[in-house]
C-alpha cells in the first residue's frame, strides 16, 4: 500500500516537476547538478509563501496607510470640533464674568441704598418717638387745662349765686370810705373768668386739633417705616439667600461658618447691635423687633461677605483659557484637580485670602504654589514656570502667584488647579460653578 502511494506520489511529481540538470562548465571541466523532483517542490513551495509573504505584507502596510490617513483625517475633525467647543466655553466664560462684574456692582449698590435706607429708617423712628412725646406732653397740658377751666367755672358758678343773694337782700351802693362796691368788684371777677374760660376752651379745641394732625402724621411716618421696612426686609432676603445658596452647594456648613468668622473679625466689621428705643427695659415693639431683625441680616450678609473673600470662590486664571482635563478617575487614578491649558507664561492668581504653606519644586507636581485658607480649604497651582511668592507669605484673593508652564508630569502647558477641604480632595468646579451661579 505504502509502495503504490510512493509510487503514485513520484508519478505526479514527475509530471509536473519533472527531473532537470543543471550543468556548470568551466575551461576544463563540466559538472551538472541533477534537481529531483522532491528538490524542485521545496524550492517550489519556498519561493511561493516567500512571494505570498510580500504580497501579503505589501497589501497590510497600503490598508494600513490609507486607514492612517483616514483616522489622522477624522482625528483632525475632531481636534477642530473640540477647538471650536473650547472657544465657545470660553467665550462663555468671558460671558459669565463680566456678568459676575455686573452682579456685583449691582450687590455693591444695594449694599449703599440698604445703608442709606436704614439711615432714614433710624431717623424716621427717632421723629416718631420725639411726636409720641411732644403728643404726650400736649395731652397733660390739655388734661391740666381743662381742669383749671372746671375750676373757673365752678368759681364763677360760685360767684354768680353770691351776686345773687346780695341782690335779693337789698340794694348794694358805693361808699366813699369802703371802696368799690361788691357788684363792681363781682361783675369783673366774672369777666375776667368768662374771658379765661373762653381762652382755656380755645386753647384745649387748638391741642385738639394738634393733636389730631399729629397723630395723622405718626401714622403716614407709620406707613413709610412699614414700606422702608418691606423695601430692607425684600432686599435682605434677594442678597442673603443666593450667598446661602452658593455655601450650601460648595458643601460647607453656614452656620459653622459664619460662627467662625464672627470670632475673628480683625477689624473686617463686627456684628450689628439691635436697636432699643426704650430706657425702661420694656419688650420691644414690633417695629423695632423687624428693625432688628434686618439689622440681623446685614450682620449675616457681612459675615457671608468676608467669608466669600476667604472661600475659593474665583477662578485662577483672568486671561483666555481652556479646560483640557476635570476632576475625578483618569488611567484607573484619581485626577484630584482641574487643568486649564494656556499659553506659556500666562498669569495665575491665588482665589482667596490665605497663607502660602509651599512654594517650590514637588515630585510630579513640578513647580508647586500651596496656599491654606480659612474653614480648613487648602488650594494648589501645579506646573508652573515661575513661582512668583514665598513660603509664609500672606496673599489675597486676585494677587499673582505663578505664572503657566510645563514642569513637573506634564503633557502640555496647563494648570492643574486643585482644592483640599481638611486634606481631602475636592472638585474644584463646585466652588468655580457655585459662585458663578451668583456673581
Amino acid at each position: 500500500m505504502r509502495t503504490r502511494i510512493a509510487i503514485a506520489t513520484h508519478a505526479f511529481l514527475e509530471r509536473h516537476f519533472p527531473e532537470r540538470r543543471v550543468f556548470l562548465r568551466s575551461d576544463t571541466d563540466t559538472r551538472f547538478m541533477r534537481l529531483k523532483p522532491a528538490t524542485q517542490l521545496i524550492a517550489f513551495t519556498g519561493a511561493s509563501l516567500v512571494v505570498a509573504w510580500a504580497i501579503i505584507a505589501t497589501a497590510i502596510l497600503l490598508m494600513d496607510s490609507i486607514g492612517s490617513g483616514n483616522f489622522r483625517e477624522q482625528a483632525k475633525r475632531d481636534q477642530r470640533t473640540y477647538e471650536r467647543r473650547l472657544n465657545d466655553l470660553s467665550a462663555e466664560r468671558d460671558m459669565r464674568a463680566a456678568e459676575a462684574r455686573e452682579a456685583q456692582e449691582r450687590f455693591n449698590s444695594a449694599l449703599e441704598q440698604i445703608s442709606v435706607m436704614q439711615s432714614e429708617l433710624l431717623a424716621s423712628e427717632t421723629r416718631r418717638r420725639e411726636m409720641e412725646t411732644g403728643i404726650g406732653v400736649i395731652q397733660s397740658t390739655l388734661r391740666r387745662t381743662m381742669q383749671e377751666r372746671d375750676a373757673a367755672r365752678d368759681k364763677a358758678e360760685t360767684l354768680t349765686a353770691q351776686l345773687e343773694t346780695s341782690g335779693a337782700s337789698g340794694p348794694l351802693v358805693e361808699d366813699s370810705e369802703s371802696g368799690p362796691s361788691p357788684v363792681d368788684f363781682l361783675t369783673a371777677a366774672l369777666a375776667d373768668t368768662a374771658a379765661e374760660r373762653d381762652q382755656i376752651s380755645a386753647d384745649a379745641q387748638d391741642a385738639l386739633l394738634q393733636a389730631d394732625e399729629m397723630q395723622a402724621q405718626i401714622r403716614l411716618m407709620q406707613d413709610q417705616n412699614d414700606q422702608i421696612f418691606r423695601q430692607l426686609e425684600n432686599a435682605m432676603t434677594i442678597s442673603v439667600e443666593p450667598l446661602d445658596k452658593m455655601f450650601r452647594a460648595a458643601g460647607m456648613n453656614t452656620d459653622d461658618m459664619l460662627s467662625t468668622v464672627r470670632k475673628g473679625y480683625s477689624g473686617q466689621g463686627g456684628p450689628l447691635m439691635p436697636l432699643s428705643f426704650s430706657t425702661r427695659g420694656e419688650e420691644p415693639s414690633p417695629d423695632a423687633e423687624r428693625a432688628n431683625n434686618i439689622l440681623n441680616q446685614m450682620d449675616r450678609l457681612n459675615l457671608y461677605r468676608i467669608a466669600a473673600e476667604k472661600a475659593p470662590f474665583a477662578l485662577p486664571i483672568k486671561s483666555a483659557f481652556r479646560y483640557t482635563s476635570g476632576f475625578g478617575k483618569r488611567w484607573g487614578r484619581l485626577h484630584a484637580g482641574t487643568d486649564m491649558a494656556g499659553p506659556s507664561g500666562t498669569p495665575i492668581y491665588t482665589t482667596a485670602d490665605g497663607v502660602v504653606t509651599h512654594a517650590g519644586w514637588l515630585s510630579g507636581y513640578g513647580r508647586l504654589v500651596k496656599v491654606q485658607h480659612a474653614f480648613g480649604v487648602e488650594t494648589r497651582y501645579a506646573h508652573l514656570s515661575k513661582i512668583r511668592v514665598t513660603k509664609g507669605q500672606r496673599v489675597s484673593r486676585g494677587d499673582r502667584i505663578g505664572d503657566m508652564g510645563n514642569s513637573g508630569r506634564s503633557t502640555g502647558t496647563h494648570l492643574h488647579y486643585e482644592v483640599r477641604v481638611n486634606g481631602n480632595p475636592v472638585d474644584p468646579m463646585t466652588y468655580i460653578k457655585a459662585a458663578r451661579d451668583v456673581f
